[in-house]
């Protein structure tokens, strides 16, 4: 069942995404050589509690923590420990907080020092193919226009789009219907309609779009154990454009001083 949201319930769920912003910029300037991803997550539980929000990812369905750390082939579901970041490592950072009832979810994959020209330019790209996915999501579109316009920006480098892994609905669950493939046909799927509110998040890779998951029952890496990218945001369906409710701005102004 897919949920078409009140401006009031946007605007809990822009709250929601806005702290899980926050709690990246807290993070963002401490990613470097030497840190822990568990240091890192001791940060962000803190502060989202100290923000008046829950971790939404600690306890789901088992996971031990609050953020989901997956470094280089890592794709998604990395979990946080203590082994120290490298010169030269991506890091994704998805990020999950529920407050007021309504949840907000959103991924950043940071440079750890410094990285290569060719690694540099998957996370560029990556990240590009999210904003070019985000301006598919107005109403009267297809979910099939989101994940075309994903696919298609990054399959021109050569790079594999994850398709077991997916976007999604969020709202009062942190995973709710439609989901949101990073692949597809123009004009294909569910119509989507204002107030629909979707977690868009492409996972690329450098090499290979297969993956696999570790016997943690958790981390899912690259089956070539090449790098792969995650950004996302949480956005609502609008007319003519649509509004993302989570951010990077501050991110990036911090990443950049």
């Amino acid at each position: 069942m897919i949920n078409y949201r009140s401006e009031d319930e946007i605007d809990l769920i822009r709250e929601s995404s806005l702290l899980v912003a926050k709690t990246h910029v807290e993070i963002s300037t401490l990613i470097k050589p030497g840190v822990t991803t568990l240091q890192l997550d001791t940060i962000a539980e803190e502060f989202i509690r100290d923000n008046g929000g829950v971790p939404a990812f600690k306890g789901y369905g088992g996971f031990p923590n609050t953020l989901c750390a997956s470094l280089n082939e890592q794709v998604v579901h990395g979990i946080p420990n203590d082994i120290p970041l490298n010169n030269g490592d991506i890091i994704s950072m998805d990020c999950g907080v529920v407050m007021n009832g309504y949840y907000g979810d959103s991924a950043y994959t940071y440079e750890v020092g410094e990285v290569s020209e060719k690694v540099k330019n998957l996370l560029l790209r990556t990240k590009e193919s999210l904003y070019l996915g985000i301006d598919q999501a107005i109403s009267g579109n297809r979910i099939g226009d989101i994940g075309f316009a994903i696919q298609r920006h990054v399959e021109q480098f050569g790079y594999g789009v994850v398709r077991e892994m997916v976007g999604h609905g969020v709202g009062e669950n942190l995973h709710e219907d439609p989901q949101v493939p990073n692949y597809g046909k123009r004009g294909r799927g569910i119509k989507l309609k204002e107030g629909m509110v979707i977690a868009i998040e492409p996972m690329i890779n450098l090499g290979t779009k297969n993956i696999k998951q570790l016997s943690d029952g958790w981390t899912v890496i690259t089956t070539d154990r090449k790098y792969s990218a995650h950004f996302e945001h949480t956005i609502v369906v609008r007319k003519g454009k649509a509004e993302v409710l989570s951010s990077f701005d501050e991110i990036e102004k911090r990443l950049k001083k």
